[in-house]
């Protein structure tokens, strides 16, 4: 067979899912048992209750990986991060995790994760142009 590539920004209807579900499973034999993967949020809610901001990621195969955290503006240097990462962290040592993963290329974000205790395993420079994005992780 000859595979057929193409390049495009969209997919059919069920081919992200099917590529994820060949991923997984081929994971899955690599690392010798399926991922225990679950999301894990902190939202940030408004007095009527609703989302302004908040922690999303999720927790596998022993680790916490922080997908995003948003601060609104006006809550900005009052250490929220640092609080909502304090919370996922419980969380995910509740669930049997040794660490937790974050990358941001926002310079006041890798300080606040840095104040957290997360220490940089790598950088990317001018990415995007005039910053760096930086991986970090922090073991419980």
């Amino acid at each position: 067979m000859t595979p057929r590539l193409e390049v495009t920004d969209t997919l059919d209807a069920g081919a992200e899912e099917k590529i994820l579900a060949e991923l997984k499973a081929h994971n899955d034999v690599l690392f010798g048992a399926p991922s225990d993967r679950r999301g894990l949020y902190v939202p940030i809610r408004d007095e009527a209750g609703a989302v302004i901001g908040g922690l999303t990621g999720y927790t596998g195969r022993g680790f916490l990986h922080v997908e995003m955290l948003f601060i609104p503006e006006e809550m900005r240097g009052k250490r929220l991060a640092g609080r909502l990462l304090e919370i996922a962290e419980t969380e995910a040592k509740a669930r049997g995790c040794v660490g937790a993963y974050i990358d941001t290329a926002n310079p006041d974000a890798r300080r606040a994760y840095q104040r957290q205790g997360y220490e940089i395993i790598g950088t990317l420079a001018d990415y995007p142009p005039g910053f760096s994005i930086t991986w970090m992780a922090k073991r419980f």
